[in-house]
């Protein structure tokens, strides 16, 4: 091995972390450090490409640790294969559709969307980030394409903030390859994945019952749920037999009674068994019902008996799906008693529903009917306190609503046995890491129960791109879909006319409707991969990135995601490529806070980056994410972050004495010559295995722990026994091969160090190589093979610890002289420390004899010590001399 010449100007007088940053972020920047060379990757092969579909962060507001805690894993792979000579496709997007981003316009500028106004091309908002937070009564109403026209505004705002953030943190991506989830390409994409769903049947629209947020005013899909705790009262009803007796139930929703369709009890319930079959009449609103069966009725909950209504809850969806029961919604998307008396209500009750409970919110209406159940009679009882267990959306502050509406869904396998189990099967095609994730998918996938609803209620996201035509009475014609082409692609159907029709036609009859939804964010960002590398282009026969990176090799995300952003994408890819999207899926855990519970704005708990980074430097905070492992839990831990600067700071010292000998130059390895040094770059070389196993097995903390560990015993042991020879104590020879074993190790280090200190590891790289560390060749055990004992400075490293501790014990300075002591050690050990005794006599400063004795462990003992004051005592100079 060879090193080139160190010139003494390059390094630093007093070597330090600050500026570090700036320095190497700008030249990162201005030689596009990180840029993907798409002709060599075609040249080399998709064998040594290593494609990272990356997730896009959601751009509403600040980022949170949680950010850099899994993009530095990220980074820390791609930095490793780049070393290992891979063309790395590491490209960066913005997630800026969803409900967050709409919300965060709405509270930032004090506006909301308002489908009905004109668009104001003078539009001035009555905040721009002036107030927290506003009522929806006092928020602006403006046009769709204004709302669009903030949210566009206040994202690429954000954008720059993350941008900004991610560069200092030294992410090596290749900013040119990037993308937000709304731009012109993104669109496209996702509208053409999606018509092609369509024309194969594997997208479908239908009227039926759905999970409805009534504050955000959209439909949510089973994977955005969260169940929570909720206060209610149970309330003990009664229902009549045809004979007049009473069949009491326990509801917490009263206000659905004018809603039910059955009442349902187990088929194996015996105190039901002669109701099955007949009817009941319903209190208040006098409707006959039937009393059914169905094993998902609970023996031991309430009374029993369940009334099934459509709907109050996924239970009952499932009893309407299985007993083909009438459908009789009264809740509308606004969370209100419809206005209009149900035509199944007639007579008595029809008049009550009118006065007392049409229009009404739903806790009105639940007062309401439990008044009129007490005046009836048919309240037994009062009702009594309970804790439910309610649906909401994971975004949302009340319970979801099930309300019956038209949206579209993509064919997931929840409703298709087989396709549920092919999927599942996709699942066991990607490598997941850890191994255990893997059956979080499978578990999600298996409890699917209906398909995926891809329609969101919104204003800001991708346009569903498709029209109906509408009938002479002005009704669309839901069935007759009217599609653009695919060269055509981007199109918003609220603004622009279909093929064939022009835009004084719309909304007349014989005319068309566009639809009025978007598509989830999710349908768009679980194309990622396709966004990334122009699948979209590879289609229209353009040369893109798509055959030299798909499917890619690692889709990094978090856990809670994978029922979400993970399945989704394979979803896609099995649909459009028949393949899974990526060969391996890194998973990581949460932030936790000090109390180990996860870090989330709603908690108040959150810390935000900017400020840390700036505090303890990237490379520190870099260290901190990179200890914690694939698929834990981390906790915020500042501790961690100062132990990671000690560590950088520590690398730039001990290179500086590593370098301070100036010129080495020739063959190295054939200069080391002294068992010492010898021993120490096989301990290296070891490391060097042991950190690229770590790496291949996707367990980069390993990597960092085998290197960090030897590096510091590099520093206390090493460094300290070799500085006198390396200064020429014992002649030229013994120098030479000190300062090129230190030459060496510097040399492997600072690349093992690279992935995960990329400033500090640069910058030493600078003060004796041309060009970059982090395109240098990661090392390898063959360089580092001088043939040496291992042992040898793990035991002569164990007597220095020795003599160092009999000075602490007592009590002087590790200058203090030692004129004698015995060592112990095992009789192997005994004779590696004699090889090296010269160094051990310079670093320990032991002048006097060493009496050797067995012993099962290497110890120092009966050391004699002289304190450093009466060791060769200097004369003062005299004052003014």
């Amino acid at each position: 091995m060879t090193t080139p010449a160190t010139p003494p100007s390059a390094i630093p007088e007093r070597p330090s972390l600050d500026g570090l940053e700036e320095k190497w972020g700008q030249v990162w920047r201005d030689e596009r450090a990180y840029a993907f060379d798409r002709a060599a990757a075609r040249a080399a092969g998709r064998s040594r490409v290593f494609s990272i579909d990356t997730p896009p962060p959601t751009a509403s507001g600040s980022l949170h640790m949680g950010h850099v805690f899994s993009y530095t894993h990220t980074d820390c792979m791609a930095r490793y294969k780049r070393m290992r000579g891979f063309h790395v496709f590491y490209p960066i997007g913005w997630d800026d559709n969803g409900l967050p981003t709409e919300k965060r316009v709405q509270n930032y500028y004090g506006v909301r969307g308002d489908a009905t106004l004109p668009y104001d091309a003078g539009l001035q908002p009555p905040h721009r980030g002036t107030t927290a937070s506003m009522k929806a009564a006092d928020e602006l109403p403006v046009s769709r394409r204004n709302f669009i026209e903030l949210c566009d505004e206040l994202t690429v705002t954000d954008e720059e903030a993350f941008e900004s953030l991610f560069r200092r943190m030294g992410f090596s991506l290749d900013w040119s390859i990037s993308y937000r989830t709304v731009d012109d390409h993104s669109r496209a994409t996702a509208q053409q994945a999606f018509l092609r769903n369509l024309e194969r049947g594997e997208a479908y629209q239908a009227e039926a019952p759905g999970l409805w947020d009534v504050t955000f005013q959209t439909a949510v899909a089973q994977a955005e749920l969260e169940a929570r705790d909720y206060p209610g009262h149970y309330h003990r009803v009664a229902f009549h037999k045809p004979d007049g007796s009473p069949v009491y139930i326990e509801t917490t929703r009263p206000e659905l009674i004018p809603a039910v369709v059955a009442l349902i009890a187990h088929p194996d319930d015996e105190r039901y068994a002669a109701l099955f079959g007949t009817t009941v009449t319903a209190p208040l609103f006098g409707v006959e019902i039937p009393v059914l069966a169905h094993p998902a009725a609970e023996m031991d909950k309430g009374a029993g008996i369940a009334m099934c209504c459509t709907f109050g809850d996924l239970t009952d969806v499932l009893w309407w799906r299985e007993l083909r029961l009438p459908t009789r919604s009264v809740i509308t998307r606004t969370g209100r008693i419809q206005h209009e008396t149900p035509e199944w209500i007639t007579g008595a009750g029809a008049a009550l529903f009118a006065e007392r409970v049409a229009g009404r919110t739903a806790y009105g209406a639940r007062t309401a009917i439990v008044e009129a159940l007490r005046e009836s009679g048919d309240l037994d009882g009062e009702p009594t306190p309970t804790q439910r267990k309610a649906n909401f959306y994971e975004r949302g502050e009340k319970p979801l609503e099930i309300v019956t509406s038209r949206q579209w869904y993509i064919r997931n396998g929840g409703r298709d046995a087989a396709l549920n189990e092919r999927l599942i099967g996709q699942g066991d095609a990607v490598e997941f890491h850890p191994a255990f994730m893997r059956a979080r998918y499978a578990n999600w996938v298996a409890g699917l129960n209906g398909d995926w609803l891809v329609s969101r209620q919104r204003f800001f996201g991708v346009p569903i791109p498709v029209w109906y035509p509408l009938d002479e009475e002005g009704d669309p014609l839901w069935d007759k879909v009217i599609r653009p082409t695919e060269a055509s692609l981007p199109v918003d159907p609220a603004a622009q006319a279909p093929p064939g029709y022009d835009e004084a036609q719309r909304g007349r009859p014989g005319g068309f409707v566009g639809d009025p939804d978007v598509l989830d964010t999710w349908a768009t960002s679980s194309l990622s991969p396709q966004i990334a590398s122009d699948w979209r282009g590879h289609t229209m026969g353009r040369e893109t990135d798509f055959d030299v990176v798909f499917p890619m090799d690692v889709r990094p995300q978090a856990h809670d995601i994978i029922r979400t952003w993970l399945f989704a994408t394979i979803v896609r890819s099995y649909y459009e490529h028949g393949s899974v999207p990526w060969h391996n899926a890194a998973i990581s855990g949460w932030i936790l806070d000090p109390e180990r519970k996860k870090m989330s704005k709603s908690k108040g708990n959150v810390v935000t980056p900017e400020d840390v980074v700036k505090e303890h430097s990237s490379d520190a905070v870099r260290y901190w994410a990179a200890s914690m492992r694939l698929g834990t839990d981390a906790a915020y831990d500042v501790g961690q972050m100062k132990v990671g600067r000690r560590l950088a700071i520590k690398v730039l010292n001990a290179s500086k004495f590593a370098l301070s000998f100036g010129s080495v130059s020739g063959d190295l390895t054939d200069a080391v010559t002294d068992e010492l040094d010898r021993s120490m770059l096989a301990g290296l070389r070891d490391v060097v295995a042991k950190a690229t196993a770590g790496f291949e097995g996707w367990d980069y903390t390993r990597s960092l722990e085998v290197t960090e560990t030897f590096f510091w015993s590099f520093c206390d042991d090493y460094l300290e026994l070799v500085k006198d020879r390396a200064y020429g104590s014992r002649g030229e020879a013994g120098a030479a091969s000190a300062r090129a074993a230190l030459r060496i190790a510097l040399d492997a280090l600072l690349r093992l160090l690279a992935p995960f200190l990329p400033y500090v590891t640069e910058e030493v790289w600078s003060w004796f190589h041309d060009g970059s560390v982090h395109v240098a060749a990661w090392p390898t055990p063959a360089e580092l093979s001088t043939g040496g004992d291992v042992a040898v400075l793990p035991a002569v490293g164990a007597a220095l610890s020795g003599v160092r501790k009999a000075k602490s014990d007592a009590r002087l300075g590790m200058r203090a002289e030692v004129t004698a002591l015995t060592l112990l050690a095992p009789a192997a050990d005994a004779a590696r420390i004699a090889a090296a005794e010269s160094d051990l006599r310079a670093a320990g400063r032991i002048t006097g004899t060493i009496a050797s004795a067995d012993g099962d462990a290497i110890e120092v003992r009966d050391a004699q010590l002289l304190p450093v004051e009466k060791v060769k005592p200097q004369p003062q100079p005299l004052p003014g001399s």
